[in-house]
């Protein structure tokens, strides 16, 4: 049930990201390597997008299912929508939305910009390994940052005890903060979105004529035709 939902998910997702990328985008490209590059961070932004797509609907599913297990509770065809499927599709999507988080999205960006290292045959596999070895570098960077400022706020047992303890502490904090700093960007750029909605449908729109003044503009069109025959 989970491959079959996230299936319809990634089918989804592909159809949206091909409908709004650019006609010059994957397509376009002639270089055999270049287009295997291109196909491979399709792949990879799908993916992430349905994960991100599964994270939006998993609270709907959960409440509707529940909804419908307590309106048919002694149907035999909808006993599936069970607490169990609900808890792993939390626990997949928790995995899979840190992952795309920490490594997939990361990875596609930079396996777009790789090129190989210097000296090395030209190829996918040298795009992989530049690839890699800048996120290594990067996620070392990341670490080591997050391990000074630990220990400038804090050094104590405890503290030291929540940098080893990477699954249960810093990705929850992690995906929180991603979650809180979307939210934030959100009601930001809402107001922004709406003004200029408001404008665009104002200059499409025709405004109506209902308070116009017809006598002034009678005597407008009067003025304007008496200087027209004063200048013939």
């Amino acid at each position: 049930i989970c491959a079959l939902l996230f299936a319809s998910l990634y089918i989804l997702c592909h159809f949206i990201i091909t409908h709004f990328k650019k006609h010059a985008d994957f397509t376009a490209v002639h270089d055999d390597e270049d287009a295997a590059v291109n196909r491979i961070t399709l792949g990879l932004c799908t993916f992430t997008l349905a994960v991100a797509l599964g994270a939006v609907l998993l609270l709907p599913f959960s409440i509707i299912s529940n909804e419908v297990l307590l309106s048919f509770p002694q149907n035999y065809y909808i006993q599936w929508l069970n607490g169990s499927l609900i808890h792993g599709l939390w626990n997949l999507v928790f995995l899979f939305s840190n992952l795309s988080l920490v490594f997939l999205m990361p990875f596609a960006y930079f396996f777009t910009e790789s090129e190989g290292f210097a000296g090395s045959k030209k190829g996918i596999m040298a795009r992989v390994y530049e690839t890699s070895v800048v996120l290594l570098l990067l996620s070392l960077l990341v670490l080591g940052m997050v391990w000074v400022a630990s220990a400038i706020v804090g050094n104590d047992a405890a503290t030291r005890q929540s940098l080893y303890d990477l699954w249960e502490y810093y990705l929850p904090y992690l995906y929180s903060c991603i979650s809180l700093f979307g939210v934030l960007l959100l009601l930001l750029c809402t107001p922004f979105g709406l003004s200029t909605m408001f404008t665009v449908t104002g200059k499409l729109l025709v405004k109506p004529r209902l308070l116009e003044d017809l006598d002034e503009q009678l005597s407008c069109t009067r003025f304007e035709e008496a200087v027209v025959s004063r200048r013939i």
